[in-house]
């Protein structure tokens, strides 16, 4: 019996060991996962969710001199009950019922939506270009356009206050062959504003597009050809629906910042474009209204967050 119980015994120590192995590898497994997962929402939490909340907490307040220039303030623990009994909505009452505020958003959001439209039109041709070009070109393509990151955002911005200004570089080219007698008026017009929008936005439309169509499978459009399809027909119905996630990432990565834009409208729009991102500015730093300015941002995030997250949850059911 001893004999014949050797094996078996050295059997389930295999088998032991086996599932031991096993459970280790899954533990490291589910250790490695965890750690990819929550750093992320880790990052998420400590650099958006806890901004915004201490933002939105400042909405709720009331102005004050003093430093912070608001209150309450939650300093001593002791009194967290009666502070938050002194906060209060009416910094959002006061945006609703100033028409300021109302025009800076409906203006700001136009502005934003006008330029992706203008982005999308030049990037997606160009995106397209990029990813028919033979593969060896495609690497120095992309190159050139975050070429323009290289250089400060804020130095490319004024160099389009010395192209488009009076006496600028484009003016001087349209007056010296001959197709103007007057400088044209486009500094501190919404034009400059659009120029520069797309200017500086460009890339970030350009590279989502350029991605999906490299991606495509190109024996598609080889198909529909060889059954007869016209090449605008295949591109309407084969290549543009499958470069789709490129387009929305682009036009979500161009919106979502063109609308709470701030150094672009104060540069190149002048005083008259009132854009909702100077209006925080303005609140913040001018009139020194931190409640009030925080409000404004909260509505923005708001209005910029709520529609993206349903169209994505729609998305997601399709």
């Amino acid at each position: 019996m001893g004999e014949a119980a050797a094996p078996e015994t050295i059997d389930r120590r295999r088998a032991g060991t086996a599932e031991t192995r096993r459970g280790r590898s899954f533990g490291s497994r589910g250790f490695f996962r965890i750690v990819v997962i929550g750093l992320p929402f880790l990052w998420l939490v400590g650099l958006f969710l806890v901004p915004f909340l201490i933002v939105f907490k400042i909405s709720l307040s009331q102005t004050a001199v003093a430093m912070p220039p608001y209150l309450p303030t939650f300093g001593d623990p002791a009194t967290w009950w009666s502070a938050l009994q002194q906060l209060s909505l009416d910094n959002y009452a006061w945006i609703a019922s100033d028409e300021l505020y109302f025009n800076a958003y409906t203006l700001s959001l136009a502005i934003a939506a006008a330029s992706t439209v203008l982005t999308l039109a030049i990037a997606y041709p160009l995106a397209y270009g990029m990813a028919k070009a033979p593969p060896a070109w495609r690497t120095t393509l992309v190159m050139l356009v975050i070429l323009p990151f290289w250089t400060s955002f804020l130095i490319r911005v004024y160099a389009w206050i010395a192209i488009l200004k009076p006496e600028g570089l484009f003016n001087q080219l349209l007056m010296t062959i001959g197709v103007i007698d007057q400088p044209l008026v486009i500094l501190n017009t919404p034009i400059a504003i659009f120029i520069g929008i797309v200017y500086s936005y460009l890339p970030f439309m350009t590279l989502p597009i350029y991605a999906s169509l490299e991606r495509m499978d190109h024996s598609l459009t080889e198909a529909a050809a060889d059954l007869g399809s016209p090449p605008l027909k295949t591109f309407w119905t084969i290549t543009f629906p499958l470069s789709l996630p490129g387009v929305v990432a682009g036009c979500f990565l161009v919106f979502i910042p063109a609308a709470g834009e701030f150094v672009i409208p104060d540069l190149l729009g002048g005083s008259r474009t009132l854009m909702i991102g100077k209006t925080v500015w303005l609140e913040f730093f001018t009139n020194r209204d931190w409640p009030v300015a925080s409000a404004v941002a909260v509505v923005l995030v708001a209005l910029l967050v709520v529609p993206i997250a349903i169209f994505q949850r729609q998305q997601a059911r399709l």
